[in-house]
């Protein structure tokens, strides 16, 4: 999440000279087709959902879920709405730490959408006092944009500053939320007193309305494209624009502005489209899936519903391929493939991807979505549960579990939970290679799952890390990436790269003469080749490391062939034009790590499987443990993580080739 504070290490990560997006119309073509702003009224009431008062139409949606619901609101009847002093936004500019103002406006957020989701489970008006004081509260807030975010603003300070208003992903969530207050409970509140109303539509025209048609904030609003055609587009456009054209659709009376915003809004998307490599890969890595494709999606739904059906991309093939990119990294288990800054710890994104899959003709994304809820300790497929956190896609889930749970009822019924599970992952190609995004994913038939990369030392939450892998064995994790810590200011700051999770040096890769990769588009690699038949992999990764590594040419290749006895073999073709020091390989590894002998490593890892990994004999051999405390890592991989670090003579050749193959013991 970027800075204008730290505008120029904003840039190394997002940004690069001369870099231009691939064209894009899909988004506005869809728009012209429908009629444009024409397709949607102002003030019209589109959300596909029943009338308050429509106690049938809301126990449908609600189902079982009701009771738990209701319960859950029923926490917050006696809810002290949580002040946010002003100390708690300076704390990021202080000591960096953004949990003092992101936990309370979080606590917030939580706390009036579970009040309002209790009373359309309820509907006897028991909780329309605290969703009163909770619409009132926040609509008196100067500010709903998170302290890291606030230094985009003229002052640069973590603190709002009254006189200026942004739109950023925690304005955008708050707004939609209170939108949909406002939407569905505005003549319940009326009664109560009509001041509470005009409070909401003031606080929603002045913190997302009117910034998000302001050309003059173009520059700190860098999401939206409009001020540098330069600089890429990441989750943010979509996570923004869905929230706030939501709000437009709620809210906005004005026909002209509610146009003009339709076409902002369709025109912004699309830059971010032309971002989005042609094969659809997630450049920020599975994590940021469900914020990027999946707010693509969310994006289209939304306008799809406010205009009666009568907008419709999705049979777009991009967005089809960004859809089924998660389903394609799930590695099995609890685990996906984690490039960049995302976690290794798969995110349940069951509703999401059903919904997607339903509305892209996917059956592939869609079976994924159920193949999510399966409850292996109870042997059945379990409902699906209401989204929280996010107002548009609580309420999408509450329309789309009633077609879901009807698939439940159906996959319960169809025999063993195991048979069925595989059936639901019958779509799933072994293999698939995203040739532009140089994402390479190889599964050969004894559940080994490989995970590979290429690309370039700039991507969007770049990690130095060209040419790294990961290996999992039957959903084993074997060779991993630890992924990224728990944000602060450093994350995004000046420090990034020194922080260890971002290094090369903690990636399963080489490091030519000891040096690391640096960070930048220059940084890269070359000749990348894929052959998924034959189970291949190769890339030329010298110039992802600078001038001093001394690497003219280090072609890196990975096989994993597809059927017969298991075993990845990892070559390393390499040519130098200076002996400086010995040359290193790094491979991370969660499992125990034993020596036997000279050119072999037994790593121990989870469920009693044990893998070899064989070496160059004249290779130094050592292992250290790596100890975090980070609760986002150490959900994934406890509290330690094991690197290997193998060492040439440091007479080794000048030109040479090594191997290393990976088998079961």
């Amino acid at each position: 999440m970027v800075m204008r504070k730290f505008i120029g290490v904003a840039l190394l990560l997002l940004a690069c000279a001369g870099l231009k997006a691939e064209e894009s119309t899909v988004i506005r073509e869809g728009y012209s087709k429908c009629g444009g702003a024409s397709a949607f009224v102002a003030g019209d009431r589109w959300l596909p959902v029943p009338e308050y008062s429509d106690r049938a139409g809301w126990a449908v949606l609600f189902a079982s879920d009701s009771a738990s619901v209701v319960r859950r609101g029923e926490k917050y009847l006696d809810y002290q709405w949580q002040h946010v002093p002003a100390t708690a936004y300076l704390e990021f500019e202080r000591t960096g730490d953004r949990s003092a103002m992101e936990g309370p406006s979080g606590m917030n957020r939580s706390a009036i959408l579970c009040l309002m989701l209790a009373e359309l489970a309820e509907g006897k008006g028991r909780f329309m006092d605290q969703i009163a004081n909770g619409l009132w509260f926040l609509s008196g807030e100067t500010s709903w944009v998170l302290s890291a975010h606030q230094p985009r603003q003229a002052s640069k300070r973590s603190l709002p500053d009254g006189r200026e208003h942004l739109i950023d992903l925690g304005s955008g969530r708050m707004g939609a939320i209170v939108s949909l207050g406002h939407y569905l409970f505005h003549e319940q509140i009326d009664r109560i007193d009509p001041s509470i109303t005009a409070a909401v539509e003031r606080a929603v025209k002045i913190q997302i309305l009117d910034p998000f048609l302001d050309d003059r904030e173009n520059k700190a609003q860098w999401w939206n494209g409009f001020h540098d055609p330069s600089r890429p587009l990441n989750n943010w456009n979509p996570w923004c624009n869905s929230d706030s054209i939501l709000c437009f659709l709620l809210m906005e009376k004005d026909r002209e502005r509610l146009s003009a915003a339709l076409d902002r809004a369709v025109k912004s998307v699309d830059l971010f489209m032309g971002w989005v490599s042609e094969d659809g890969a997630c450049e920020e890595g599975p994590s940021y899936w469900g914020h990027a494709a999946g707010k693509l999606y969310d994006f289209v739904e939304i306008l799809r519903c406010a205009s009666h059906g009568r907008f419709n991309v999705f049979d777009n093939a991009k967005i089809r391929r960004m859809g089924e990119y998660i389903s394609r990294v799930f590695v099995g288990g609890k685990y996906v493939v984690n490039f960049a800054d995302g976690s290794a710890g798969v995110e349940n994104y069951s509703t999401l991807t059903y919904q997607y899959g339903k509305a892209i003709g996917s059956r592939e994304l869609s079976d994924f979505g159920l193949y999510q809820l399966a409850d292996v300790s109870r042997g059945r497929f379990r409902y699906p549960g209401i989204s929280s956190g996010d107002g548009w896609r609580a309420v999408w889930s509450l329309v789309t579990n009633v077609g879901m749970r009807s698939d439940v009822d159906s996959l319960n019924a169809a025999g063993r939970l195991p048979e069925v599970m595989e059936t639901l992952r019958a779509e799933v190609p072994s293999s698939t290679w995203y040739p532009k995004t140089e994402h390479c994913l190889l599964r050969n038939s004894s559940g080994w799952f490989l995970g590979a990369k290429g690309g370039h030392n700039n991507e969007s939450h770049n990690h130095n890390d060209i040419g790294t892998f990961i290996l999992y064995i039957r959903n084993i994790p074997v060779f991993v990436d630890a992924g990224v810590g728990t944000y602060t200011k450093d994350t995004f700051g000046k420090k990034r790269y020194t922080i260890w999770t971002m290094q090369c040096d903690w990636h399963n890769l080489p490091m030519p003469n000891s040096i690391s990769q640096l960070n930048g588009r220059d940084f890269r690699s070359r000749e990348v080749s894929c052959n998924p038949a034959r189970g291949l992999f190769s890339l030329d990764i010298s110039k992802a490391y600078p001038e001093e590594s001394c690497a003219l040419w280090w072609k890196r290749t990975y096989s994993l062939p597809p059927k017969g006895k298991p075993s990845l073999t990892i070559t390393d073709n390499y040519k130098l034009s200076e002996r400086t020091e010995s040359d290193l390989w790094h491979f991370m590894v969660k499992g125990e790590v034993e020596m036997p002998a000279p050119g072999e490593i037994l790593i121990k890892c989870d469920g009693d499987l044990v893998v070899a990994l064989s070496y160059p004999p004249a290779f130094r051999a050592s292992v250290e443990e790596k100890h975090f405390d980070d609760p986002k890592l150490t959900r994934v991989w406890g509290n330690t993580l094991r690197r290997i670090t193998l060492s040439s003579p440091p007479d080794a050749p000048l030109t040479g080739k090594y191997m290393f193959k990976v088998t079961e013991k």
